[in-house]
């Protein structure tokens, strides 16, 4: 079974109308290429944040939804959402090509300070527990940024290796959607991403997994914090470049 999966590296920023804009336009060119699902950024259309106008956020949805089910699109959708249990959640939406709802996989591995009262995200987000969902036949997983490496730098918890309980769920492709922080630094650009990048590799070939990865890409004159693309057995069998607005597409030969 194959599967055709497009990548977007879109600057996200928070404006959700410009958020969406662009992830209409990376809609359009999954469309062109006749890709299946589109992996977008952590955040993308709310912005990586857990403040948001929720109503704003719920139209410009559904116009997403609409648009990928014109065009026969299957999403793995980066958003922070506010569900109907009232709690906000750092969300991974999966969508089959014609618009219907898998369902969400939220970051597991929320990012805190270093304190001996942690705080950051774990302040802001809930969490769902890890599942997998059937796309197109195909059992696949999400993560989302940390979830994959466990920073040493923002997380007080041991690594959980989420990959490795994905597989043993059954899960032959993860979805990665990634907001990275950083800046233009050394620190950022080699040490964190290799770091980011080599965890990758690892894990896909530790777990027998295939994993596609997408970082956002603003601010875009600044590399991003890992290399977009698709990796399998320890190798990037297709990669983006590094910086700016940047879209994809790859074929993955399920095995």
């Amino acid at each position: 079974m194959k599967i055709k999966v497009a990548l977007a590296q879109i600057p996200v920023v928070e404006d959700i109308a410009h958020n969406l804009r662009e992830l209409e336009a990376a809609v359009d060119y999954a469309g062109d290429e006749k890709a299946n699902i589109l992996l977008t950024p952590e955040g993308s259309l709310s912005g990586y944040r857990p403040e948001f106008d929720a109503k704003e956020l719920a139209e410009a949805l559904d116009v997403l939804i609409a648009r990928a089910r014109a065009r026969a699109v299957g999403l793995a959708l980066g958003t922070c959402m506010v569900e109907p249990n009232g709690q906000c959640y750092n969300e991974l939406r999966f969508y089959q090509p014609d618009g219907t709802y898998l369902g969400c996989h939220t970051k597991q591995l929320l990012c805190d300070s270093m304190e001996d009262q942690p705080k950051g995200e774990i302040d802001h987000f809930d969490v769902i527990p890890l599942r997998v969902f059937n796309f197109m036949g195909v059992t696949v997983g999400g993560l989302i940024c940390n979830d994959m490496w466990a920073n040493p730098c923002c997380t007080t918890a041991p690594d959980p290796h989420l990959t490795r309980l994905l597989a043993n769920m059954g899960a032959k492709v993860i979805f990665h959607a990634v907001n990275g922080g950083r800046d233009s630094g050394s620190f950022s650009q080699e040490t964190v991403k290799k770091f980011h990048e080599t965890h990758l590799l690892m894990k896909s070939i530790a777990d027998h997994l295939t994993i596609v990865s997408v970082d956002n890409a603003h601010p875009v004159e600044i590399g991003v914090s890992s290399k977009g693309g698709v990796v399998a057995k320890a190798e990037w069998v297709f990669s983006l470049p590094d910086m700016g607005r940047q879209l994809g597409s790859y074929v993955i030969d399920i095995v």
